[in-house]
């Protein structure tokens, strides 16, 4: 393999690692607390993701995975507007 090859090689494996490393750090840009008040139980979940309204449906998702059971309760659960919504800062 001549000396070009692989300095081609390395330096598209140090690019790759570098788009993984950046979009790894911004993947928590927005971090969401969401109270969820379901069939008389209440919790609160936490998210980070890319934007507000992906943070606000998996924080909405990690409350509803406690205060609801089996698939149906999860579906209405997820439904049900929040109790609170929050803005957490880093």
């Amino acid at each position: 393999m001549s000396r070009t090859v692989k300095i081609a090689i390395a330096a598209a494996f140090l690019l790759f690692l570098g788009i993984l490393v950046y979009s790894s750090l911004r993947l928590g840009a927005v971090r969401m607390e969401v109270c969820i008040e379901f069939k008389g139980r209440t919790d609160c979940g936490t998210a980070a993701a890319p934007t507000e309204e992906e943070a606000i449906r998996t924080a909405t998702d990690n409350a509803c995975a406690l205060i609801s059971s089996g698939m149906t309760d999860s579906i209405a659960c997820s439904r049900t507007p929040p109790a609170s919504v929050r803005r957490l800062e880093d």
